[in-house]
């Protein structure tokens, strides 16, 4: 958008008919066009993009989410950075073999030059499509008559170009000048990760030891900033990977265990592996307390809401096991996860051993080192999921269903059908890594809980600010509490979802621990704290029954955060195609208003007038200024006459 604001008479299109106007027949170019939410599709954008004559775009969204699917992700979502290239399994490289996001369209990897914002408040859109009907439609194929319903939006961006000319543009401002004026930013947050068994996160873990990575993304994103509920594509596995660390945490004989188990939830994975690779570089370089030899298995929670018959579908890397060992490997833990889903309402699948990991973090670990692992998964090939990397991925989607007339509160505690399918995929994982570390115990007793999965997909993709969430997280941070949770990964960091998996995950694996506020803040002050070992969080707690104050208490957990910045912006390499370059564009303010447009002659015949008042006035003020002495001179007072 421009500086000082886009323009444009505004012309309703619900049908691809109504486009002529605007594309050849509309005498008032250029137009501001509101596009009703069916029509927001590759075919109808590209006739936009193509023409002069619009300035701007208002999407209505569409209510229910458009049947045939809406993805404006890339078909090959990833592309390049994750394992498959020309030196490393070529016939998978690009998604030759399987294109994973069939209605994919590219749309978010598309340069508009003009605006485009999004309307989510139906009575918003009523309100520009009553401004048209009353001064804007067409009268029996002419144009409308002035005045004329007009809409000016702004979001005007600095930067230009590319990551590698804002950046070096940011760079230099920085260095010579004493007020820098950053155009751009790197995309930035934390990977969370906690382990079973606590280990020092200042220090190295002993390299005979070894870890199961069990990982899932926490981002999404959509088209429009800002809005990226992810509902299948990130909250349906993070939400069941923090099931299952809380059943795993619950077994008696979890510290026996010969291998520990690390959970890790990655940020900005959507975009190009941002948390992943930066892990993967963080334990080459010895800033992490983990090397990659140290990691004995990978298991990784894809997309896993959206099952066919209750199938669940383990992909593993047909290139790393061509190695015998690693093929050894696979197959064991692909054994234990059968195992663990007998007598479960879970049916573990292989995908195939022709067929290639689907885009995942594991891929940015294969990468670096030939690891064991598995991806499971709702897909054998494409997604199930229509609506991926769009503002569709709601909880619609995965078929969360409430009875009507329920309050918030019960609303949070209501198990839903889809709360029982993901806590069962929760209890078959934990089952196999506990026996994947070394359980010898029968694992009846490892049991996710529905409830506390309900809990979870209410908090993350219903309404944020709940009970639940508000007694768990630190009282300095309840701000972040805001009503529509939306999962982007953004520039300013931790955004709301890492700070809220941290502390969901501290809720769910740590341990109440009897400290006073002081000694919680200040732990390195107590005796056996341990503060290399654990972390510490003062909560704010329930509310008391009997007051309005809440009861705050110490939890003690293994919960971390690692930062998830791509190396390249470390290594100041801001071309990288190893790395990831995303940035984001810094802007003055994003807004919008819609008014009433007289003609073009109206308007010239108004200058005209206001030009004539003008000159008048000048020389009026002229003549008056000129003969002021005579115009304004003191009458002689009579009475002072002189003889």
């Amino acid at each position: 958008a421009s500086i000082s604001g886009d323009t444009g008479v505004i012309h309703v299109v619900e049908k691809e008919e109504d486009l002529n106007w605007v594309l050849a027949d509309g005498p008032h170019p250029p137009y501001m066009v509101l596009l009703d939410g069916n029509l927001f599709n590759r075919r109808v954008m590209q006739q936009l993009k193509g023409t002069s004559r619009v300035s701007g775009l208002a999407v209505a969204i569409t209510k229910p989410s458009p049947p045939q699917g809406f993805s404006p992700g890339l078909k090959c979502p990833n592309d390049g950075f994750g394992v498959y290239s020309k030196d490393y399994g070529p016939q998978f490289a690009h998604c030759n073999n399987t294109v994973w996001n069939p209605v994919g369209s590219g749309l978010s990897y598309e340069d508009f030059d003009f605006p485009i914002f999004l309307l989510e408040d139906a009575n918003e859109t009523q309100v520009i499509k009553q401004c048209y009907q009353d001064h804007n439609v067409p009268r029996d194929g002419s144009g409308p008559e002035y005045p004329l319903c007009a809409m000016q939006l702004f979001s005007h961006m600095h930067a230009v170009t590319s990551t590698v000319t804002c950046m070096r543009r940011s760079s230099l401002q920085s260095t010579f000048s004493i007020n820098p004026e950053v155009v751009c930013d790197p995309l930035l947050d934390y990977n969370v990760w906690s382990t079973l068994q606590p280990i020092n996160s200042s220090g190295k873990v002993d390299p005979e030891k070894e870890i199961i990575i069990v990982a899932t993304r926490i981002d999404s994103h959509s088209f429009f900033w800002n809005i990226a509920p992810g509902a299948e594509s990130a909250v349906s596995s993070f939400v069941t990977h923090l099931a299952a660390a809380e059943a795993l945490h619950k077994a008696s004989d979890v510290h026996l265990l010969q291998r520990n188990i690390m959970f890790t939830f990655f940020q900005g994975e959507t975009f190009d592996y941002i948390g992943s690779s930066r892990m993967v570089y963080d334990m080459e370089k010895d800033k992490f307390p983990l090397r990659l030899d140290n990691i004995h298995s990978f298991v990784e929670l894809n997309q896993v809401a959206l099952r066919n018959d209750s199938v669940l579908w383990m992909h593993t890397d047909p290139v790393s096991r061509m190695n015998e060992s690693v093929d050894v490997q696979v197959r064991n833990l692909l054994g234990i996860l059968k195992n663990s889903s007998l007598g479960a309402n879970v049916t573990l699948q292989e995908a195939g051993f022709s067929q290639p990991l689907p885009p995942s973090s594991f891929q940015r670990f294969l990468r670096a080192r030939h690891i064991p692992g598995v991806v499971l998964t709702d897909h054998r090939t494409t997604f199930q999921n229509r609506y991926y990397q769009s503002m569709y991925d709601t909880p619609e989607n995965i078929q969360m269903q409430y009875p009507e007339g329920l309050s918030p509160e019960k609303t949070l505690e209501y198990v839903t059908d889809t709360a029982k399918s993901l806590a069962e995929v929760a209890t078959v994982v934990a089952r196999a890594l506990y026996h994947l570390a070394g359980g010898a115990n029968t694992t009846s007793a490892v049991q996710a809980d529905p409830k506390t999965v309900s809990r979870m997909l209410y908090g993350f993709l219903i309404k944020m600010n709940n009970s639940w969430f508000q007694s768990i997280i630190k009282p300095d941070l309840k701000g972040i509490l805001g009503d529509v949770p939306q999962h982007y990964v953004a520039v300013s960091s931790p955004v709301n979802t890492t700070y809220l998996v941290q502390y969901v995950l501290a809720n769910l694996t740590g341990t109440v621990v009897n400290f006073t506020k002081d000694e919680c803040l200040n732990p390195e002050k107590s005796p056996n704290s341990e503060t290399e070992m654990y972390d510490y969080a003062w909560v704010q707690g329930f509310l008391d029954p009997n007051s309005t104050s809440r009861v705050p208490y110490c939890v003690r957990s293994t919960v971390h955060l690692s930062k998830a910045l791509s190396p390249a912006f470390e290594l100041r390499q801001w071309g990288s195609t190893e790395y990831s370059t995303w940035t984001e564009s810094r802007w003055k303010e994003i807004r919008a208003r819609i008014f009433l447009v007289a003609s073009r002659e109206l308007e010239i015949i108004t200058l005209v007038v206001g030009i004539a008042i003008l000159v008048f006035s000048l020389l009026a003020t002229y003549f008056i200024n000129a003969k002021a002495d005579v115009l304004f001179s003191i009458p002689r007072d009579p009475g002072a006459v002189a003889y």
